[in-house]
């Protein structure tokens, strides 16, 4: 059977009519960059804010016409919100005014039409693991620290963010497709005990994502809303590195009860980590702290203590900034081969010292987390 093609998706959506029952979403601009995977449709369907519950039939009606098509699997559509759509009278509509026009209030430009940012039901908290740039580790951190959280007598879930790279699956050795409810809601995958949700069980490992903003976005809150999480203490989210897409959309739309900043001693991470602290106190998600990893290198064979990073840069940058510093993680040949086995330390070396290090950070973090009620998500204003 030939495969399906983005033309064929968008050929069979123009018979999907837009709000305003004219015309169809596909003329209206409506419907994001469609990316195919073995048989299975993904893309997004761009609308107002303030209309996204009304709209869900909207949703509901192109995703069952493309679940129809002949050669298609699987179709997973979301409605990505945005407050300056203008699917009402697209031919009529001249081009943008201000920022503050669209909703009649141009006496205060700084409030843009804000919705409630609920939590998702089940999960008490939601930590976001990141770091300013690549290659520090974290998400060998963040797989410790929700198995550490986990060995503190935590329920716990993890959910892999980095849409681009996705490394969940080889980190927890989970191979295979996550099952669906309904033909909608994902049931997470399992190991250690952890509940798991990640692109990289979605598609091949080798599959390139080429992926614009609003779909990040589109795959990022499906993954996090319209998975069967269950009864949860905490979700660790493991951020793609850096300040992008991701970060936002994790920032803008869900209740984060705050973030752990991960870099290793040298300047250059402390630069970038600089930047990931930033992002996050400039959007009011509390910095729970910063994580030193590959703080110190202890030689397998005599025992001794090299500091190949230097050393206790994290500390200080924390002791300058005012963020609790979580520890230190030295870098072992245990904690790579682990890793890459898929067998991580604090499971299996759980009396190790490693894996107390991790458990000692997971309690610090649930520390400044575990007491507070989810927050409402900030608005993110662009002046």
């Amino acid at each position: 059977m030939t495969e399906v093609t983005k033309e064929q998706v968008l050929e069979t959506l123009k018979t999907v009519r837009g709000p305003d029952l004219e015309h169809n979403i596909v003329e209206l601009g409506m419907v994001s960059d469609v990316f195919i995977s073995d048989g299975k449709v993904y893309f997004s369907i761009t609308v107002p804010a303030e209309r996204a519950k009304e709209l869900e039939p909207l949703r509901l009606a192109a995703e069952r016409v493309i679940k129809e098509m002949p050669g298609v699997k699987g179709a997973l559509v979301a409605l990505t919100a945005d407050k300056k759509a203008a699917t009402n009278a697209p031919a009529a509509r001249p081009a943008p005014q201000a920022d503050h026009s669209h909703h009649g209030h141009s006496h205060a430009p700084q409030q843009p039409p804000r919705t409630a940012k609920i939590g998702v039901p089940g999960i008490g908290a939601i930590i976001a693991v990141a770091s300013g740039k690549g290659g520090v580790g974290k998400s060998t951190t963040a797989v410790n620290l929700a198995l550490g959280l986990q060995a503190n007598g935590l329920r716990v879930g993890i959910l892999d963010a980095d849409i681009y790279g996705p490394s969940m699956p080889r980190l927890l050795k989970i191979s295979g497709r996550p099952t669906q409810i309904d033909g909608r809601i994902i049931n997470p995958m399992e190991n250690y005990g952890l509940k798991v949700m990640s692109m990289g069980f979605l598609v091949d490992e080798e599959t390139a994502m080429i992926w614009r903003g609003p779909m990040v976005q589109s795959a990022l809150l499906q993954m996090l809303r319209e998975v069967a999480w269950g009864e949860l203490d905490v979700l660790v989210v493991d951020m793609p590195p850096g300040t992008g897409d991701a970060q936002l959309t994790m920032a803008q739309q869900v209740p984060l009860a705050g973030a752990v900043i991960v870099s290793t001693p040298q300047d250059l991470a402390l630069i970038d980590a600089r930047k990931g602290l930033n992002m996050f106190r400039k959007v009011e998600v509390p910095v729970l702290g910063i994580v030193e990893n590959m703080s110190y290198f202890v030689a397998p064979d005599t025992g001794t203590r090299y500091d190949i990073f230097g050393h206790g840069g994290a500390r200080r940058e924390a002791e300058r900034i005012g963020v609790p510093f979580l520890g230190e993680v030295p870098l072992t040949m245990n904690i790579r081969e682990t890793s890459d086995a898929g067998t991580p330390l604090v499971a299996s070396d759980p009396n190790g010292i490693v894996a107390g290090i991790y458990r000692a950070i997971a309690a610090k973090v649930w520390e400044q987390v575990g007491e507070k009620p989810q927050r409402e998500a900030p608005a993110i204003v662009f002046e």
